[in-house]
């Protein structure tokens, strides 16, 4: 995760994951690099630059959806996808346009209180370890008696392992811990039971109301404690959460999650072409109108009530993207239009981009099928040939049925390596070569027929 990555270095980064797109690319490279540039300004002028919206026009599958997440991962910004198509106008039943910052509030302050927990791992394993120590051999209380002798300890007992030394039979027990000699050993300890919650039935588009009255109430139960009998292992692995998560300040927590959210938070709002009312429509595309008029002062800029205070949506970055086929951006309303000011078209897939997409991205399904069977002693390998003609069979479906860009992909080479997969716990130790002929031999009844390869792939 850095944030000063040149828009050149954006693009190299995303070129591991994403085949094409350059034209996107640089657009969403240039607007994350803009950040950095609008943090090392004097905050008068600072306040004053927005960020330039982005809407990604193109087919499904195309990459859309993961530019836009693979460009949060390499800033570290809080990320959360939406569907326009989910968001209601105030007055109708469903979710509203505010909840998107919600949750993506609830995004960062779950990224951020991820990093604190990582920071404090070191001392937070550290307490915990004595913790269970103190579980594994507890103080005797002959041990702090006023002029009493100190009790000895049966034979076989924890304490006699170290010659009746408590500081050697700690360390011993430390070693043996560290080894994982003692992971199946049970120990008695106290846990904290969960307080008791109270489902409250929130109307649709009021869920922010009814999750306040259930941290309320959570809040009104005091937290039980029960004495459990764990595992050694799974003893420290719950005296490690409750370690870290005193270690972790989560009101420091809330206010950087809450800045990070502000200054570079990311929201991915999909299928924006759907909200888009027709000319002459009925009621429901007034009402796609009106989740347009809702989603204006998002994204121009307002302050939205949330769980953890108020969060200012002005420097938000939105992108926005959509196929519009049945529409085009102009349909929108014009003061969303204008909310929008950068537009890139994505262009659609052909036989070239399917072979790359097989064999360039560090997480290409050829990789990701070739690590899954190895798991069984399976090896598989692919030949130039099969995946060209896996592309060139992916570009002719797409053509003939629906254009479903990459994703169909998956359902060729799922279909490809059926019997395989079903198979290779049989063929453990055994190596298999996926050719060209094996690849017309897995498809040659879906690819003579062409009704069963529309239901089929």
């Amino acid at each position: 995760m850095r944030d000063n990555l040149t828009p050149r270095e954006i693009v190299s980064e995303l070129d591991k994951y994403i085949i094409g797109q350059s034209d996107a690319k640089r657009m969403v490279a240039i607007a994350m690099r803009n950040r950095w540039r609008r943090n090392r300004i004097e905050p008068v002028l600072r306040d004053e630059i927005a960020p330039k919206n982005i809407l990604m026009i193109g087919p499904t599958g195309v990459g859309k959806t993961e530019i836009a997440r693979r460009l949060a991962t390499l800033s570290g910004s809080p990320f959360s996808k939406v569907e326009a198509t989910k968001f209601t106008e105030v007055g109708y039943v469903g979710r509203d346009v505010e909840s998107m910052i919600r949750d993506l509030m609830e995004i960062g302050v779950n990224l951020v209180r991820n990093e604190e927990m990582e920071r404090v791992k070191v001392r937070a394993e550290k307490s915990a370890e004595e913790r269970l120590l103190d579980l594994l051999l507890p103080p005797s209380p002959s041990r702090f008696a006023a002029g009493e002798a100190i009790a000895m300890p049966a034979a076989g007992s924890d304490a006699s392992m170290g010659g009746g030394d408590p500081g050697s039979t700690r360390e011993k027990l430390r070693m043996l811990w560290r080894k994982g000699e003692l992971d199946e050993r049970r120990v008695k300890m106290e846990v904290t039971m969960a307080s008791p919650t109270m489902e409250i039935m929130a109307m649709p588009g009021m869920e922010e109301i009814g999750s306040q009255f259930k941290d309320m109430f959570s809040k009104a139960f005091p937290q039980k404690k029960k004495t459990r009998d764990l595992r050694v292992k799974d003893a420290y692995d719950i005296l490690l959460q409750e370690e870290s998560d005193r270690l972790v300040d989560m009101d420091k927590v809330t206010e950087q999650a809450k800045e990070r959210v502000e200054q570079s938070g990311i929201i991915f709002i999909d299928e924006l072409d759907k909200i888009c009312g027709k000319q002459g429509g009925s009621g429901v595309d007034v009402s796609r109108e009106g989740v347009q008029r809702d989603l204006l002062p998002v994204v121009e800029g307002c302050v939205v009530n949330t769980k953890y205070g108020m969060v200012k949506t002005d420097h938000i970055l939105f992108i926005a993207a959509g196929a519009f086929h049945l529409s085009k951006p102009s349909d929108l309303v014009p003061e969303l239009q204008g909310r929008f000011p950068l537009r890139v078209e994505l262009s659609a897939l052909d036989k070239k981009d399917f072979y790359r997409i097989l064999t360039e991205p560090k997480n290409a399904l050829t990789v990701q099928y070739r690590a899954l069977l190895e798991t069984e002693g399976v090896t598989v390998e692919f030949t130039d040939g099969a995946l060209l003609e896996v592309a060139a069979f992916a570009q002719r479906i797409n053509e003939e049925t629906e254009n479903i860009g990459a994703r169909r992909l998956y359902t060729i080479m799922e279909k490809i390596l059926s019997d395989l997969s079903f198979e290779a716990s049989d063929k453990s130790g055994q190596k298999v070569i996926v050719d060209e002929a094996y690849v017309r031999e897995q498809l040659s009844d879906v690819a003579e027929d062409r009704d069963l390869s529309r239901y089929i792939l």
